[in-house]
């Protein structure tokens, strides 16, 4: 279900890519600056730790290449978390034929209060990184686009290729192992 602000969201969204078709380069310009961060975000959760910039603009250069083809079955920001995980998921192809080992780390987690409260919060999102660690890439994906970005099952089975009933349960069941290591 589509609340009022994710449909205000799209039909600005809407508004801004019938710009740039038309030809207005600052609608691109908005485009980058509305979903970038969340990109970032996206990226770190799934793993990414070096070149995220360059991914995040591989991204708009792909969505902005492909852009006829959005339909707006979804929203533009799932659109392009699909296109950035596709990039995610090619570039850990291309290093493993390559025979580099890629390292997912998601505790890269950094708090701004004393050495305490850091010390707590390290350990914390370590454990919350073992969990995750056991969890299937498939689960992995599902728990980080749900807990993490927030988003509807329906995004995250247009992101993930899946269906919403598929979603739910990679959910379910990622947060019962989550649970059940963190209670080890």
């Amino acid at each position: 279900m589509i609340n009022a602000t994710q449909q205000e969201e799209s039909q600005v969204d809407g508004i801004l890519i019938d710009q740039w078709k038309a030809g207005d380069q600052r609608a691109a310009t908005a485009i980058v600056e509305r979903h970038a961060e969340a990109l970032v975000r996206f990226a770190g959760r799934l793993g990414v730790t070096e070149d995220v910039d360059e991914l995040v603009q591989d991204t708009f250069i792909r969505a902005f290449s492909a852009i006829e083809s959005f339909r707006a079955d979804s929203s533009l920001r799932t659109w392009l978390f699909t296109i950035e995980r596709r990039l995610v998921i090619d570039r850990r192809r291309a290093q493993a034929r390559r025979g580099h080992d890629v390292e997912i780390d998601d505790a890269q987690i950094a708090s701004g209060f004393d050495a305490l409260d850091r010390l707590v919060a390290d350990e914390a999102a370590q454990r919350v990184a073992g969990a995750m660690a056991r969890l299937t890439r498939m689960q992995r994906d599902v728990f980080t686009l749900r807990v993490q970005e927030g988003r509807s099952y329906k995004d995250i089975a247009g992101i993930l290729g899946s269906t919403e009933g598929a979603a739910r349960v990679h959910y379910h069941n990622a947060m019962r192992a989550v649970k059940e290591f963190l209670h080890e």
